[in-house]
């Protein structure tokens, strides 16, 4: 299967660790020029001089927090200005607090607002215009709550199923441009948020963070966690060539996790 990415230009957001990283260390395998960005500069040098020694795509970096329209718009006009296009974006953030109804201000709800729906919305927004130039590709990274809420994660459930709407309605829209957009939805995947999440439960249950991974773990069918290269796999696949009809969808890559249909 040819994917045809090498010279693609392409901006994964969230990237300096994580999914993010993972999918842009898949792309630069691919030959692909990859921006990658998050709000801490020493990690994204780090990661750049990491996928810089693939010796395959370019790879450069910019500083952005994507919480701010401003930031947002520089970071787009930069990607497009150093690599002279963009042809694919990765929408992705870290998941918001965890918290029930109770428990969330006002001022939480703003933030996740922003962070993760709104900012997807902006980055959007100001890739269209090269993106409408010869067609390309979206992804917007959700997480398994769009399919089945998450206990004590009331933030993501709420504003990751507003990704799947946004998604399903931009689809048509941008059809006429050749523009292909998608979800993809991690479950249990082995990041730093995963572990963060299982410590967590672990103090609310009275019980190791070993023992938490065990009852988790026993709820996949695959009886794993999956990897975030596995994660990427996918994600690279929506974004190459190999994907020219598929649009609007949402995937989950969760081994089998969520029975919902």
């Amino acid at each position: 299967m040819e994917l045809q990415l090498e010279g693609k230009t392409a901006l994964v957001v969230a990237s300096s660790q994580g999914l993010g990283k993972a999918i842009a260390q898949r792309l630069v395998l691919e030959g692909a020029n990859v921006m990658i960005t998050s709000r801490n500069e020493e990690k994204l040098k780090e990661v750049a001089q990491e996928l810089s020694e693939l010796h395959k795509g370019r790879v450069a970096y910019i500083r952005a927090d994507v919480t701010k329209k401003e930031e947002i718009q520089r970071l787009v006009a930069q990607t497009a200005e150093t690599y002279g296009a963009l042809e694919l974006l990765v929408n992705n953030a870290g998941g918001p607090p965890t918290g029930t109804f109770e428990t969330i201000t006002d001022e939480d709800w703003y933030q996740a607002f922003e962070l993760n729906l709104l900012s997807y919305i902006r980055l959007i927004r100001e890739a269209l215009p090269y993106l409408k130039k010869n067609g390309g590709k979206i992804v917007n990274i959700a997480s398994s709550s769009i399919k089945e809420p998450i206990p004590g994660l009331l933030l993501s459930n709420t504003f990751r199923t507003g990704i799947v709407g946004l998604t399903k309605t931009l689809a048509s829209e941008f059809a006429q441009y050749n523009i292909l957009i998608n979800t993809v939805a991690p479950g249990r995947i082995a990041t730093e948020r995963v572990a963060f999440l299982d410590q967590m439960n672990a103090e609310k249950f009275g019980i190791t963070k070993e023992e938490m991974e065990m009852r988790m773990k026993s709820a996949i069918p695959l009886g794993r966690y999956g990897t975030p290269e596995e994660f990427a796999n996918v994600v690279t696949f929506l974004l190459s060539a190999a994907n020219s009809y598929m649009t609007g969808q949402s995937f989950l890559v969760d081994g089998g996790m969520v029975k919902a249909i």
